[in-house]
């Protein structure tokens, strides 16, 4: 440890203008990211949010969780008032079955995880453990297993997704393992294990974990929306009938099987870190454009700093510190007003609250 020191020492004093270069970016960003938070949670506090509690309830309850636990992240208090109101406005939607969701939604396993994850939030000194408990047992219960009638070598084995569709998704599942990591899960638990199962079969790579008929028609390493119920992309299908990759699912699928205890060393990671590095990109959502280009921009935050990767080079050998690149795109992209919107509106984009807390959720990992 004392060589390194001196080492370290050493390199600083050959390349003092190297060092005075990334002492003054590291003190830009922190006054960026103190700025853009001040800012969005200003806007969510004073124009966000409704008398009652919530974010943008007419596209359900979701969309409070989501705020509420991107503020606390941020350093909002769960005593502030304005969190405050929003636990007590999801407390409303506590179901007898445990599930935190609308009484007639066909969005329970999305709606509750968020829930979860945003009464985990808040939970420092207990107040929520057996709401939790009980929550952890409801999202475990719908997932896609024998009980529910799919076996382990069907393509649905072990996923979560919308009721309205009949089949799971990369994305409900990526939320599913979340909510599990933050009630206490081990990586191991069985739960989380069959989650893998099918977070495996939903990335473009053929190997003992995925023999499903497009894990090698396209190959490269990449995730899509789901292999269940004939397969979908949202990216589209190649000619071969491959499901295209692209980034949303791509970090949602790394992220996902890093809290699943998957290594670095793992071939389903390294993978999925070739085809981010060939695919580095903060403008889109590779392979989607500008589609659903903030959900992604969160979730890359959350797989990066899952994987514990700070700086990133990508195929053509350039070297990128992602949090100070997407501290700048965020701040490029934030409105007057503190907030932010996609102009492409798909999946609810066109929402202020709902984007401005997928950004939040971003920041939150921006700093080290």
């Amino acid at each position: 440890m004392k060589f390194l020191a001196l080492s370290l020492v050493a390199v600083m004093l050959l390349n003092p203008a190297a060092n005075a270069d990334e002492a003054a970016r590291a003190k830009r960003d922190a006054k960026s990211l103190r700025d853009m938070t001040n800012r969005a949670v200003a806007f969510l506090q004073s124009q966000g949010q409704a008398e009652d509690g919530s974010f943008s309830k007419e596209s359900g309850i979701g969309i409070t969780a989501l705020v509420a636990t991107a503020m606390m992240k941020n350093g909002v208090s769960p005593d502030h008032p304005s969190v405050a109101k929003a636990l007590d406005f999801l407390k409303q939607f506590v179901q007898p079955t445990g599930g935190i969701h609308q009484p007639e939604t066909r969005y329970r396993n999305y709606e509750t995880s968020l829930a979860i994850l945003c009464f985990a939030e808040a939970n420092a000194n207990g107040r929520y453990d057996e709401l939790l408990a009980k929550a952890d047992l409801f999202v475990k219960g719908i997932q896609w297993t024998e009980e529910e009638g799919a076996k382990p070598a069907d393509t649905a084995f072990g996923g979560s997704g919308y009721g309205k569709h009949g089949r799971p998704d990369l994305s409900n599942t990526s939320f599913f393992i979340e909510a599990l990591k933050a009630t206490g899960n081990d990586a191991d638990s069985e739960a989380l294990q069959r989650a893998l199962t099918f977070v495996s079969r939903c990335q473009n790579l053929e190997s003992e974990h995925n023999t499903t008929e497009f894990a090698d028609k396209i190959d490269d390493g990449g995730f899509y929306y789901t292999p269940a119920a004939g397969g979908t992309s949202q990216a589209g299908t190649a000619d071969n009938g491959g499901l295209r990759s692209y980034a949303s699912m791509t970090y949602a699928g790394l992220k996902s099987m890093i809290y699943a205890g998957v290594g670095p060393d793992d071939q389903r990671v390294t993978a999925a870190v070739d085809w981010i590095k060939q695919n580095y990109d903060l403008s889109s959502n590779p392979g989607m454009g500008d589609a659903g280009h903030y959900y992604y921009l969160h979730t890359f935050a959350k797989a990066l700093d899952a994987i514990g990767i700070d700086e990133l080079e990508d195929e053509k050998g350039r070297v990128h510190k992602w949090r100070s690149e997407l501290i700048t795109e965020l701040v490029r992209r934030q409105k007057k007003d503190g907030s932010w919107i996609n102009k492409n509106s798909r999946w609810l984009e066109g929402d202020p609250n709902l984007v401005s807390g997928y950004a939040l959720l971003a920041v939150a990992y921006c700093r080290k």
